[in-house]
């Protein structure tokens, strides 16, 4: 199953599997040849959109090297991160270096200082060196912003974290996103790994078995993917075998209501 990255506001946007990478927390690291192996085995397995942030630490320019010869076959989402406009300024510098001095989708982080860094994305994107612009946040504190910007009509893409036990984007974000035409990437699909700790008895799986899914993680990302307005979900891993493993949450049918209002009352808490 493939999807846009940023449809359909843009008809000539990028198709992209449904499952993307996270890099929060996974590779800001120096073992740039784990991070590799992990990168690699999302590529082979259909994986493509890969995102991160200044925020991450040494992800970015560990991504990008990790990337090194296949970065043509990735589309890089990452991020400016700072109230401090001559710090805008280096990250996204530091940015393009790090992706062969092309960004596909550039984010302003958590909304901080959100009106000046979209002017900085757009000059960028309008010499070259940027695609594509979203914007992203976490709180529901900071939904008011995001929605704002939304409205503006300066971005094609936003981030935010929808889950079994972190919905309230379903009440106005989500649908504004589907009304303008916005891409829509999901982080935090499994809460944080929280909605892994205690699963659902296996034998709940056997329903799903329809679907391709195999284990509750695959559950939880094509449950993010099956509301109509999100695009990509950005699951992160250390594991190889965990990365080829969410890519397959991309293949196969998607739910319908009845199984995500299902997996969902699963998870409830």
């Amino acid at each position: 199953m493939e999807t846009r990255l940023l449809s359909p506001k843009h008809a000539d946007s990028p198709h992209v599997p449904v499952i993307g990478m996270g890099t929060s927390g996974t590779f800001d690291t120096d073992d740039v040849g784990a991070v590799a192996a992990v990168v690699n085995a999302a590529l082979d397995s259909g994986t493509t959109l890969f995102d991160s942030s200044p925020m991450y630490g040494k992800a970015e320019r560990v991504l990008g090297e990790a990337l090194d010869a296949r970065r043509s076959e990735a589309l890089i989402a990452t991020k400016v991160w700072t109230p401090d406009n001559e710090l805008a300024v280096a990250q996204l510098d530091d940015s393009a270096s790090f992706y062969g001095g092309r960004i596909d989708l550039m984010q302003v982080h958590n909304m901080v200082e959100w009106r000046t860094r979209l002017d900085q994305i757009e000059a960028r994107r309008d010499s070259g060196e940027i695609a594509y612009i979203g914007a992203t946040h976490w709180q529901v504190e900071g939904f008011d912003d995001l929605e704002t910007a939304m409205r503006t009509g300066r971005l094609d893409a936003i981030q935010i974290p929808y889950n079994p036990i972190q919905r309230e984007v379903e009440a106005r974000i989500l649908p504004l996103a589907a009304d303008l035409g916005l891409g829509v990437l999901l982080m935090r699909p499994f809460a944080r790994a929280d909605l892994l700790r205690t699963l659902p008895p296996d034998s709940e799986l056997t329903s799903l078995l329809p679907f391709g899914v195999t284990t509750w993680g695959q559950a939880l990302l094509k449950w993010g993917l099956g509301h109509p307005a999100t695009t990509v979900s950005i699951p992160a891993t250390t594991r190889p075998e965990r990365a080829v493993e969410n890519s397959l949450a991309g293949t196969g049918a998607p739910f319908d209501n009845d199984t995500r209002d299902r997996v969902a009352a699963l998870f409830a808490r």
